[in-house]
């Protein structure tokens, strides 16, 4: 029996069991995952509290603590692909995105950088620096190539660049007022076009056009529907609904663009259907949520 085949037996043997306890919870809509994966090591396919992750042409890439960011299929099984920022010494890389080419962005968040990489894990190009960028959590880029890059920790704001790298526009400084952030984690583009901003430290989540202009905020601190406590990605999926997971509630929840909040998966613990400090997750084009378990050192998959 392969490791991986003897992790699935595992699941499936404790199924009953946490079925019955999450349908006792109560107060969490959802149901098991459909798949949960990952074991906590440094062989390849192993992950270390993986903290973030995407997708890219049927392929989750996810980096962790280890600072490898590796490649798997969508049903977990490793591509083979593993490969190293340059250095990690100061830090490892806590946020992943996708270019315009199909690239996959790498925040290379404390060498004040972008990587971008092929698919393969060869370096094609760097942008930002010391001089231009505070920690780096995230980048997206829209369609005319333009980079928007979130920041925290000296500077709490959100960096335009244009495709070379130059800087644009920057907006944000630390607050709690609109506008204002504390600890950007996450950035994704709406259906409407505009900037979806996790505001983790504020417990909500912003809308801005790109031009920077404050739309709208979703949410604020709490563990109610549609509250947040502590939201850490975010993602849109095919069918146009926006996926949040939260470190502190430990959960995903689901709304519509317009913020109307549709239901929730998730709660704390080890089992099946439970998280421990969820960084990221990723919605694939089946509209499956491939959460990114951190402090279980796994990848739970669930359509809800």
């Amino acid at each position: 029996m392969t490791r991986r085949n003897y992790w699935i037996v595992l699941f499936a043997i404790a199924l009953p069991f946490s079925a019955t306890w999450f349908a006792l919870r109560g107060g969490v809509r959802g149901r098991l995952p459909d798949l949960v994966w990952g074991r906590r090591g440094v062989m390849p396919g192993d992950v270390v509290r993986p903290r973030a992750a995407v997708i890219i042409a049927d392929t989750l890439f996810v980096v962790d603590f280890t600072a490898r960011i590796q490649g798997y299929d969508l049903d977990g099984r490793h591509t083979g692909v593993s490969f190293t920022t340059p250095d990690f010494r100061d830090g490892r890389p806590s946020g992943l995105g996708v270019d315009n080419e199909g690239n996959l962005l790498v925040c290379d968040s404390h060498y004040h950088c972008v990587r971008t990489y092929d698919v393969a894990g060869n370096l094609l190009r760097t942008i930002g620096s010391a001089a231009q960028l505070g920690y780096v959590s995230d980048c997206v880029q829209d369609a005319a190539g333009h980079y928007y890059v979130a920041e925290f920790g000296v500077t709490d704001r959100i960096t335009k660049l244009d495709s070379a790298g130059n800087v644009l526009k920057r907006w944000g400084e630390t607050g709690n007022e609109a506008g204002q952030f504390q600890r950007v984690r996450s950035l994704a583009f709406g259906p409407d076009g505009n900037l979806y901003v996790a505001d983790a430290c504020n417990h909500r989540l912003q809308v801005f056009n790109l031009n920077g202009d404050w739309l709208r905020t979703i949410g604020g601190p709490g563990d109610a529907p549609g509250q947040f406590h502590y939201p850490y990605d975010l993602a849109f999926g095919p069918d146009k609904m926006l996926y949040v997971v939260e470190r502190g509630n430990a959960r995903v929840q689901k709304f519509t663009p317009d913020g109307t909040w549709v239901g929730s998966w998730g709660m704390p613990g080890r089992g099946m259907g439970q998280l421990a400090d969820p960084w990221a997750l990723a919605v694939d084009r089946f509209g499956r949520v491939h959460v990114i378990d951190t402090e279980n050192h796994r990848v739970q998959r669930i359509a809800f």
